[in-house]
């Protein structure tokens, strides 16, 4: 018995790596984080949780996803979170941090003009993500404002290397993850196919985390609400055949790769980045699936390559 259980454990931790996610068009040379990193490993063979129902129930199981991300402006700005890229030539900028205990110093490579979350009047979460496509670093700053540049918190990534935030820490994100690996990119769905989990939020979530997050923010200790860092996928035998394209691209990643609570929000909001070729009609159709359509990963064997 023993050889078998410790057989079944190493079956768990050699569970497959993905297909390299598809790099952004403006930085073709870098990585969206290592093949072995958990936001691209594929969990739609791994067991569930036992807690799942009373989860998913707390997170909302009659109400709908909605894709948080499109083509056109709402309210004046891009609908999503946007992506910068520049260069090596890119003047770096100090930045002052209001959590500037759980963040890292920088400088930080923002351009004049630099893409905002929400545009420049937001009061939002006016997040930023900017790539340097020379050194594959990401930047992640959460409530940036410009003159001189000032943000709630950010985050120093290399988009080369599996390694996760401080305990504790925050990002740009409440998780302590990074936001770029999970976003939804048009690129990816002209491409066929999403090969990376998807950041979500939730409206209420535990005073906890788990594996990769690093970060909880609530004071909520109900054992049915979900931590942060907490992976869901779309059951494995819900239809999809009959939804338009996009989002039926959008669909099949939700049950290869699943779904990682990041954020306190509307809950089953899937985020992405803006593009003029999203259809939001087809987008719209995302809100057919329900939250009672989704099951609570059991992730705990995880482990970064």
């Amino acid at each position: 018995m023993r050889l078998l259980a410790a057989f079944a454990a190493a079956l768990f931790l050699a569970a497959p790596t993905g297909a390299a996610p598809v790099p952004l068009p403006t930085a073709p040379d870098c990585p969206l984080f290592p093949e072995t990193n958990v936001w691209n490993k594929p969990v739609g063979k791994l067991p569930l949780r036992s807690s799942s129902r009373k989860i998913v129930r707390a997170i909302g199981a009659r109400l709908p996803v909605h894709a948080d991300f499109g083509s056109g402006l709402y309210q004046g700005a891009p609908i999503g979170i946007p992506i910068t890229v520049v260069d090596s030539s890119q003047a770096k900028s100090a930045v002052n941090f209001s959590y500037d205990d759980e963040s890292d110093a920088g400088p930080y490579p923002i351009p004049n003009g630099v893409a905002i979350e929400g545009g420049y009047a937001s009061d939002g979460d006016r997040h930023a993500i900017i790539v340097d496509s020379d050194s594959c670093t990401l930047y992640e700053l959460f409530a940036l404002y410009p003159s001189p540049w000032s943000a709630g918190s950010g985050a120093i990534w290399s988009l080369t290397s599996n390694a996760l935030r401080p305990r504790g820490w925050t990002s740009a994100d409440a998780a302590g993850l990074p936001i770029l690996p999970g976003l939804v990119r048009y690129e990816e769905v002209a491409a066929g196919h999403i090969d990376h989990a998807i950041r979500f939020t939730v409206s209420r979530s535990k005073r906890d985390y788990v594996y990769p997050a690093r970060h909880f923010a609530s004071s909520l200790t109900s054992k049915s609400l979900p931590p942060m860092g907490l992976r869901l996928r779309l059951r494995a035998n819900y239809p999809v055949s009959g939804f338009p394209y996009q989002a039926r691209v959008v669909l099949k990643a939700l049950k290869r790769y699943g779904m990682i609570v990041a954020d306190n929000g509307s809950s089953w909001y899937l985020t992405g980045a803006p593009d003029p070729g999203w259809d939001n009609d087809q987008l719209h159709t995302l809100g057919k699936v329900r939250g009672s359509d989704f099951r609570v990963v059991d992730t705990r064997g995880f482990v970064n390559g």
